[in-house]
């Protein structure tokens, strides 16, 4: 998935910050309906990070409950990003 692709697909545009709050939930929501119905694993990871650099992800157990592969990969993904934010390195 590419992400100007997804931010196009979701939001109109490739950036976001330009868009009125409505807009900007309306582009949420539609997301987070995609994300309950896709069934693709690895598509469902990229809706998920995106969600997550927009602050409204599910916490991994939640969002692949059933998944604990996808659910070991967001954990780590979400270590990694807070570390970055920290350290600014993932290692």
């Amino acid at each position: 998935m590419d992400l100007d692709q997804l931010l196009h697909h979701y939001f109109g545009t490739a950036d976001p910050d330009t868009l009125i709050a409505a807009e900007q939930d309306a582009a949420r929501e539609r997301m987070s309906i995609d994300f309950g119905v896709e069934r693709d694993p690895s598509r469902r990871f990229a809706l998920w990070t995106l969600m997550d650099a927009f602050g409204f992800a599910p916490p991994p157990a939640q969002a692949f409950e059933k998944a604990p592969e996808l659910r070991a990969a967001a954990e780590r993904y979400l270590d990694a990003a807070w570390r970055v934010e920290r350290d600014g390195t993932p290692d």
